[in-house]
């Protein structure tokens, strides 16, 4: 499979899974890998023996999309996000709720890949945050498209590599010995509400105070669907919360409903209508 031939069939397949290849150009090595796999598991001589495959059988499609999908993840991942939310985002938010005789605060991780995103923001809560507002609860539901990383999600147990970004005054009080690896303690996993849903056709219902999608829709999807989340996110949101990206990410210039005020922290307007959350769906 020369490098040629795999950019051509990742340029025919991935627009039917709402996917850009330009999002793809570091990683494509690691698509290259899956890919090469499952034509030895197959028996397939080359690409255009598995194009008959997929024509052959309309399953093997989601086998396909599955391949597609990078997760790659750190508790605390790009530091400097994590302080804004621990120290202006979360408590302006508490605030906020707390004026309008709200008992709790609510956050979407979006994506959440196997639950390093969560649990950090469950955490921040925890030591950083709750503290100042001890009668306002918080609920964080946490989604990903992959079976296999919403089970990874639940159990909240990572290698010390992971951990490597956690600030030291609180990283031996969030998780406890698990084997070789580390878990998050109770009272951090009890927060988080592991979800498995599809970015691209299905949203929870709103609203909330901050959306977190970092590192999938605005990296990985293509124009139209980056457009149709972030219209999504925007219903979902409380007037005035946030939307926080990726290092590196923009939302669509198209929309109108939020600002930029920080790197990868977007707020939403406060005069932006209406919420749209009777179903969760689009």
């Amino acid at each position: 499979m020369n490098e040629g031939s795999f950019v051509d069939f990742l340029r025919e397949v991935l627009p039917r899974f709402g996917l850009d290849l330009a999002g793809f150009r570091n990683v494509r090595s690691t698509v290259k890998k899956r890919l090469r796999k499952r034509l030895a598991e197959l028996r397939l001589a080359d690409l255009d023996a598995y194009r008959a495959y997929l024509t052959a059988h309309a399953e093997e499609w989601a086998v396909l999309d599955g391949m597609c999908r990078i997760p790659i993840s750190r508790l605390y991942r790009d530091a400097f996000v994590y302080d804004v939310v621990a120290h202006e985002l979360l408590p302006e938010r508490a605030r906020e709720a707390k004026a309008a005789s709200r008992n709790a605060l609510r956050v979407w991780s979006a994506g959440c890949a196997s639950g390093e995103e969560p649990y950090t923001i469950s955490a921040i809560w925890r030591f950083e945050v709750e503290k100042a507002f001890p009668d306002l609860a918080l609920e964080i539901v946490a989604t990903d498209v992959d079976v296999e990383m919403c089970a990874r999600a639940r159990r909240a147990t990572y290698d010390t590599t992971s951990l490597r970004e956690v600030p030291a005054a609180w990283r031996d009080r969030a998780f406890v010995p698990d084997g070789d690896d580390w878990r998050a303690i109770h009272e951090i996993r009890e927060r988080v509400n592991v979800v498995r849903e599809d970015l691209r056709t299905s949203y929870r219902p709103g609203p909330f105070d901050l959306i977190f999608c970092r590192n999938v829709a605005f990296t990985y999807f293509d124009e139209p669907v980056r457009r149709h989340v972030t219209e999504r996110f925007a219903e979902r949101l409380h007037p005035g919360g946030y939307l926080v990206v990726g290092k590196g990410e923009v939302i669509p210039e198209t929309t109108t409903a939020f600002t930029s005020v920080a790197p990868c922290i977007y707020r939403r307007s406060p005069n932006g209508g209406e919420q749209n959350d009777e179903s969760g769906r689009a």
